[in-house]
């Protein structure tokens, strides 16, 4: 994997830069949509391509190693061939899912024992087998195995967790650097931030993280429960201390406004379910603001989704229409919806990088998080 940045805003920490690897380019900053079990829900791979263009998804590897397992994916010849997807994938290591399986858990030194939420059943992942199922599942970027603090949580538990994430990184790291990928493509592997929001902890995994030079950083444990403020003063804290040659990935991040702010700190990559969970339940993010389509106002409501962007989706179908389709329970009012939520969120990133390049990025912006936040 190879990272080139192109161009920097002279009145914020913006930037547009371009990822390579050995499955296409990837422009920056970019939105990943989350294809959780090897599909982005209620969208075709088709659809992903020339609909939303999307340029990288994401996978999940506690969820892809459950079902369907590492046997049947090497077999298949890795996730790209068994979902037919030929661009990049990122995979996570599982760290969160695991953070959210509070109550069937258990964290040690050595590992951490949890139970599948589909049958029960006892599993444990370490540093190492975390990398090895990614070699596995074969994503082209993959992540460090990491804990995730909850927010609130105290300064003791957060440094004792932090100290854990990066002794399991050295760990990650020695696995993956006596280990090749299996399908015939290079891996890069990406180390995570973690510190909650304390930000001498944040400002020393920056550092840590930092020194080990890897091909690209993250930054985790932000958008679990704390203020947008928070999320950004600590976001802000540690691309300033990353190194700017490297691609910067904030963890499952966020709404519109979110990603905007965020790229005006500094980083180049993200991921949410929002998009997608909520297009489910029947919250559409537009450019002109966020619509609840189960409102009555709606119902005859004869004018297209969103024009403020090029989609065929969005012009093409009405707010009555998915309306009617949605509160019918129809599985079309999930797919017209989502495909309009990621296209959304990929125009907006691309915006964001034309900006960056003319130059006025930050009245855009400012602009912009004020337009797509209102509620309308």
């Amino acid at each position: 994997m190879k990272f080139n940045l192109q161009h920097k805003d002279q009145a914020s920490k913006a930037r547009a830069g371009r990822i390579l690897t050995d499955h296409g380019e990837i422009q920056t900053p970019i939105f990943m949509p989350v294809g959780t079990a090897g599909s982005v829900k209620a969208v075709h791979q088709r659809e992903l391509t020339y609909d939303i263009k999307a340029q990288i998804i994401l996978g999940n590897t506690y969820h892809l190693y459950l079902r369907p397992g590492l046997q049947v994916l090497e077999a298949a010849g890795g996730l790209h061939k068994f979902m037919g997807w030929t661009g990049p994938i990122l995979t996570d290591s599982g760290g969160y899912q695991v953070f959210s399986l509070a109550d069937s858990r258990k964290i040690t030194e050595e590992a951490v024992m949890f139970q599948s939420h589909i049958d029960g059943s006892r599993h444990h992942f370490s540093p190492e087998s975390v990398m090895d199922v990614q070699r596995s599942i074969g994503a082209d970027i993959i992540m460090a195995f990491d804990e995730c603090t909850p927010y609130p949580c105290e300064w003791n538990y957060a440094k004792t967790s932090l100290a854990l994430t990066q002794r399991w990184l050295g760990r990650c790291k020695q696995r993956f650097d006596t280990t090749e990928g299996k399908y015939g493509y290079q891996q890069a592997l990406f180390p995570i931030v973690q510190g909650s929001t304390y930000k001498d902890l944040r400002q020393d995994a920056a550092r840590f993280v930092a020194d080990q030079d890897m091909e690209g950083n993250a930054i985790g444990g932000l958008s679990v429960g704390e203020p947008a403020e928070l999320m950004y003063e600590m976001t802000d804290l540690v691309t300033d201390l990353l190194p700017k040659e490297k691609p910067r990935y904030l963890m499952g991040v966020g709404t519109p406004a979110n990603i905007l702010e965020a790229i005006g700190l500094g980083i180049d990559m993200f991921d949410c379910v929002m998009p997608t969970r909520n297009a489910r339940n029947g919250m559409l993010f537009t450019t002109e603001g966020i619509i609840n389509i189960r409102n009555e106002k709606w119902k005859a409501d004869f004018s297209p989704i969103d024009t403020g962007f090029p989609s065929h989706v969005s012009s093409f179908y009405t707010r009555a229409y998915l309306r009617h389709l949605t509160i019918s329970k129809e599985m079309l009012a999930a797919q017209i919806a989502s495909i309009h939520n990621l296209s959304f969120y990929l125009w907006l990133v691309a915006q964001a990088r034309e900006h960056i390049i003319k130059g006025d990025f930050l009245p855009w912006k400012n602009a912009m998080v004020e337009k797509v936040g209102r509620r309308l």
